[in-house]
C-alpha cells in the first residue's frame, strides 16, 4: 500500500475534477429556475432515457458499487443474493408503483395519500418516515465515502474518514441547495454513465484475465477465499445456524419490497412529463441496473481470486474498498503507473457515486420537511398558506439540517458494510412506506387512521428492532462495540417490522370510526389509471 500512498497525486487530481464538474452542473442548473417545480421535479421535462440514467444513478449507489463487491468478494454467493434481490426489487416498481405514483402525487409520497386521506395527518406521518429512511441511506453512502478517501491516503484511522465525511456532507448541501432537483438529475446521469462505463470496462480487464472463462474465475476466487468450495455455496455469511438463515430471509423482503417506498426513487418519477413516460423510465432503470449488477458479480468474484478476501478484509473488514483494490492490482500493483491510475479512476467514478446518490437523498428528505410538514401538516387550518418562496426556502435549510445530522450519525457507522447499512434503510421504507402506498391506490376502505398506524406501526418497529439488535451493540463490528443491550437477534427487522406494517394499516382502518371517502377513492383511481388530472 505505500507504493499507492507516495502516489496519491492523480487519485486526488480526479477527485478534485469530480468535486469540480458536479459544482459547475450544480451552479447551471441552478440559474435556469427556482420555483418549486424546478426545486422539487426539474421542471418535469426529462426524457425516459435521462430519467432512467437517472433512476439508476439514484439507485446504484455506494452500497451497489462499493458494498455489493465486497460482500462477493468475502462471501461468494451468500454476497451475490444482495445483488438479485436489489433487481428483482424493481419488478414490483415496475408493476405496482411507477405509473400510479405520478399520476396522482405532485412531489413527495405524502401528496399520493392526501388525495384520499385528511392531509395533516398523513402528510405528518409519512413526512417523518421518508425523513427516517432518508438519513439511514445517507449514513451508508458517507460511510463509503470515508472508507474510500481513507484507502486513498493510506491512513486507517478516523481522522481521514471523518474529514472526508464532513466534507461530502457540505458537497451535498451545495448540490441541493444551489441546484435543486435538475442539478441533481444531470449529475445522476453524468454519474451513471461513468459508473457503468468503468464497470463493463473493469469487469472485461477481469474476465481477460482468466481467459474469458467464467468458472476458471470462480474456482479462482474460492481458492483465494479462505472457506474453499463454501465460498460457492449457500451459507457462508447466512448459514451458521436458523437465526443466520431468518436474517438473510428477513434482509430478502427488505431489499425485495423497499425499493417501491424509498423517498428518492418515487420522487424522481415526478421528473418526467407523463406516466408513460415514468414507466419507460423504470424499463430503462431494470435495463441499466440489471447490467451493471452482472458486472458487479464478476468484479466482486474478480477482487476475491485476484486481491484475495484476506487482503480484501485487512484494507477494509467490511470489504467496502474492494473494488478499488482490484483496479490497482488490474493496473500493475501499488508502485506501478498503471495501477495508480486506474486506483485513481475507478476511485473517482466511486466518489461521484456517492455526491451524486447523496445528492438525490438530500433532496427527498428536504422536500418531505418542507412539502409536508412545514407547509402543510405543522399548518392548522386557520394559518395562512405558505408561499412557494417560502417552502424552498424551508426546503434548502432542512438540507443544511439533513446534511448535519447525517455527517454526525456518519461517524459513528464506520466499521459497517454500506450494502448492509443500505438494507435497514429498504427495510424502514418497506416496512413504513410501502404498506401505506399500496393500500391507498388499492384498497377502497382504507382510511386515514389506517394511513397514519400503517406508517408509524412499520417504522417505529423498525427503528427499535434495529436499536436493540446486534448492529448497533453487543458485537465487535457494532456501531457501539464497547456495550451490549441486544434483545432482538436479527441484524435485519424487515422479518418482523414490515408485516407489522401492513398489519398495523389494517388494524387501524377496521377500528376506524370514519368511514373511507368513496368518491376520493374512485377519483385516484380514475386518476391513477387514466392521469386524468394529473400535474
Amino acid at each position: 500500500m505505500n507504493g499507492l500512498v507516495d502516489h496519491r497525486g492523480p487519485a486526488v487530481a480526479l477527485f478534485a475534477a469530480v468535486v469540480l464538474v458536479t459544482l459547475a452542473i450544480t451552479f447551471w442548473a441552478g440559474r435556469r429556475g427556482q420555483a418549486a417545480e424546478d426545486f422539487y421535479a426539474g421542471g418535469r421535462d426529462f426524457s425516459p432515457l435521462q430519467n432512467g440514467l437517472a433512476l439508476s444513478g439514484d439507485y446504484l449507489s455506494a452500497a451497489s458499487f462499493l458494498g455489493v463487491t465486497g460482500l462477493i468478494a468475502l462471501y461468494g454467493y451468500d454476497g451475490v443474493l444482495y445483488s438479485i434481490g436489489f433487481l428483482v426489487a424493481w419488478l414490483v416498481v415496475l408493476m405496482l408503483v411507477a405509473e400510479l405514483v405520478r399520476n396522482t402525487g405532485r412531489y413527495t409520497l405524502a401528496d399520493v395519500l392526501a388525495l384520499r386521506m385528511r392531509q395533516r395527518p398523513v402528510r405528518a406521518a409519512a413526512g417523518t418516515a421518508s425523513l427516517v429512511v432518508t438519513l439511514l441511506y445517507l449514513v451508508a453512502q458517507m460511510v463509503g465515502a470515508g472508507s474510500l478517501v481513507a484507502l486513498l491516503l493510506g491512513a486507517g484511522g478516523g481522522a481521514a474518514k471523518g474529514w472526508t465525511i464532513v466534507a461530502v456532507g457540505g458537497l451535498m448541501i451545495v448540490y441541493v441547495t444551489v441546484g435543486g432537483m435538475r442539478a441533481t438529475t444531470w449529475i445522476q446521469i453524468v454519474k451513471a454513465l461513468l459508473l457503468l462505463v468503468g464497470a463493463v470496462l473493469l469487469a472485461a480487464a477481469v474476465l481477460l484475465r482468466f481467459h474469458g472463462d467464467p468458472g476458471a474465475l470462480m474456482r479462482a476466487a474460492a481458492d483465494h477465499s479462505g472457506a474453499g468450495r463454501a465460498y460457492l455455496e449457500p451459507g457462508l455469511r447466512y448459514g451458521s445456524g436458523a437465526l443466520s438463515r431468518l436474517d438473510f430471509v428477513s434482509l430478502g423482503l427488505a431489499l425485495v419490497l423497499g425499493t417501491a417506498g424509498l423517498p428518492h426513487i418515487l420522487s424522481r418519477f415526478y421528473t418526467v412529463p407523463t406516466a408513460r413516460a415514468a414507466r419507460r423510465s423504470t424499463v430503462w432503470a431494470i435495463a441499466l441496473v440489471g447490467g451493471f449488477y452482472l458486472t458487479a458479480i464478476v468484479l466482486g468474484l474478480g477482487a476475491g481470486a485476484l486481491v484475495g478476501a484476506g487482503p480484501v478484509r485487512a484494507a477494509n473488514p467490511a470489504g467496502n474498498t474492494a473494488v478499488p483494490l482490484l483496479a490497482l492490482h488490474l493496473g500493475g500493483g501499488a508502485g506501478s503507473t498503471g495501477g495508480v491510475v486506474l486506483f485513481a479512476l475507478i476511485s473517482a467514478i466511486a466518489f461521484a457515486t456517492i455526491l451524486a446518490v447523496v445528492a438525490g437523498l438530500t433532496l427527498a428528505s428536504s422536500a418531505a420537511f418542507a412539502h409536508d410538514l412545514y407547509a402543510r401538516a405543522w399548518r392548522g387550518p386557520d394559518e395562512r398558506e405558505v408561499s412557494e418562496r417560502q417552502e424552498v426556502v424551508a426546503a434548502r435549510l432542512a438540507a443544511v439540517g439533513t446534511g448535519a445530522l447525517a455527517i454526525v450519525l456518519s461517524l459513528f457507522a464506520q466499521r459497517l458494510n454500506v450494502a448492509f447499512l443500505v438494507g435497514l434503510a429498504f427495510a424502514v421504507a418497506a416496512s413504513a412506506n410501502l404498506p401505506t402506498l399500496l393500500y391507498s391506490l388499492f384498497w377502497r376502505r382504507f382510511t386515514t387512521r389506517g394511513a397514519v398506524w400503517a406508517v408509524y406501526g412499520g417504522l417505529v418497529p423498525a427503528v427499535l428492532l434495529v436499536v436493540f439488535s446486534p448492529v448497533v451493540s453487543g458485537t465487535p463490528t457494532s456501531v457501539l462495540p464497547g456495550v451490549d443491550f441486544r434483545l432482538f437477534p436479527l441484524e435485519n427487522p424487515g422479518l418482523v417490522s414490515i408485516p407489522l406494517g401492513f398489519l398495523a394499516g389494517w388494524l387501524g382502518t377496521v377500528t376506524s370510526r370514519e368511514d373511507a371517502d368513496g368518491d376520493k377513492y374512485a377519483e385516484l383511481e380514475v386518476r391513477s389509471l387514466t392521469g386524468a388530472g394529473a400535474v
